[in-house]
């Protein structure tokens, strides 16, 4: 079984940045994969960011792609999500999510059982 838990949301003004975390425990392997979606009231999960856990493959949404980066601690277990020239449309809840199997629809929130409880990103002057 995977357990994930999410930190580092806030509060920040538009321009600034914030670094969200998912500490992930568990049994990984070479072919796993942790996303990031991110959720409104009322709006569907979005698709953020994807990487395999083995680091040969990253994605992004088109809305972040620039400014948005994730990346994998080793030696923490954990996987990051830098998020940089933060707008006000970027304020959601974050929410990290894992499965096993990276090729498929990784942008697809139905297709990771796994998932945290979120942390807000609140992007706001």
């Amino acid at each position: 079984q995977v357990q994930l838990v999410e930190s580092g949301g806030g509060f920040v003004e538009p321009g600034g940045s914030l670094r969200l975390s998912c500490a992930v425990s568990g049994r990984a392997s070479s072919d796993f994969a942790v996303a990031w979606f991110r959720q409104n009231p009322g709006n569907e999960r979005e698709f953020v960011a994807a990487m395999r856990w083995n680091g040969a493959a990253t994605r992004l949404a088109d809305s972040v792609k620039g400014r948005f980066t994730i990346s994998r601690d080793n030696a923490r277990n954990t996987v990051s999500l830098q998020m940089n020239s933060l707008k006000s449309e970027d304020t959601a809840v974050y929410y990290c999510s894992a499965r096993y199997g990276w090729s498929v629809a990784y942008y697809s929130p139905s297709s990771y059982p796994n998932w945290g409880r979120g942390t807000q990103v609140t992007v706001s002057s």
